[in-house]
């Protein structure tokens, strides 16, 4: 892989949120390549976020992607109105019941790009069926639903097996790894087979500021050994 061609998501589930739309801008003029929206409704995961008028209000401050990632019970309700609030990616969870069966066409039929995401217990297989019709899989390296938690190692071994499926289908499909991602786990998720990286706290709350945790994060990778 070419590691100068792993894209970074800033996740901006640890932004100032009384200063989004400014700290959004200053990672997008870091160089950052996405934007990674977690929107949860408090019954998926134990936690509550952001909804549709975040998106709305974002869109105006940058041209970056966003990804919107569902970590909710019933996304299908939810895709038209992020949709239409600008969001470029829509994310949801391979564990709800019906939601690939559902939600995959109706992106599509938005006109935007579609992913699957997996919790760590999840095994890759899960996924397996629906590769040749996203844009995107998301392996989680932290349990959903706060940002700060450690990197769960067995994330690793995942993204190896996709990667492999993914090559072997020569398909297009990114591989993100979102959780715990810092200047130490960055690099071992790209060697294992990601060529997204989301990243929260090691970019918004980087001692020396966002530029210094985006630059910091691509010098890591780019530095790697292929």
């Amino acid at each position: 892989m070419n590691h100068s061609s792993v894209a970074i998501s800033a996740s901006i589930l640890a932004a100032d949120f009384a200063r989004l739309g400014e700290q959004v801008r200053e990672a997008e003029l870091a160089g950052v390549d996405r934007l990674h929206l977690d929107v949860m409704d408090g019954h998926f995961v134990p936690n509550l976020s952001l909804g549709p008028a975040v998106v709305a209000s974002l869109r105006p401050w940058t041209k970056l992607p966003m990804e919107v990632h569902l970590m909710v019970s019933e996304p299908w309700h939810f895709l038209e109105a992020f949709a239409q609030a600008g969001a470029d990616y829509l994310l949801v969870h391979v564990e709800v019941p019906e939601a690939p069966q559902r939600c995959l066409p109706a992106i599509r039929q938005l006109g935007k790009k579609a992913g699957l995401v997996l919790n760590p217990d999840t095994p890759a297989e899960a996924v397996s069926a629906w590769l040749t019709q996203v844009d995107l899989v998301l392996v989680m390296s932290v349990y959903p639903g706060f940002s700060g938690q450690s990197f769960l190692p067995q994330a690793l071994s995942k993204l190896r097996h996709l990667r492999a499926q993914i090559d072997q289908l020569q398909l297009s499909c990114d591989l993100e790894i979102d959780g715990g991602i810092n200047e130490e786990t960055a690099p071992r998720a790209v060697q294992a087979g990601a060529n997204v990286v989301a990243a929260a706290s090691a970019i918004f709350r980087h001692p020396q500021g966002i530029a210094a945790g985006i630059a910091r994060l691509r010098q890591v990778i780019v530095g790697m050994r292929t």
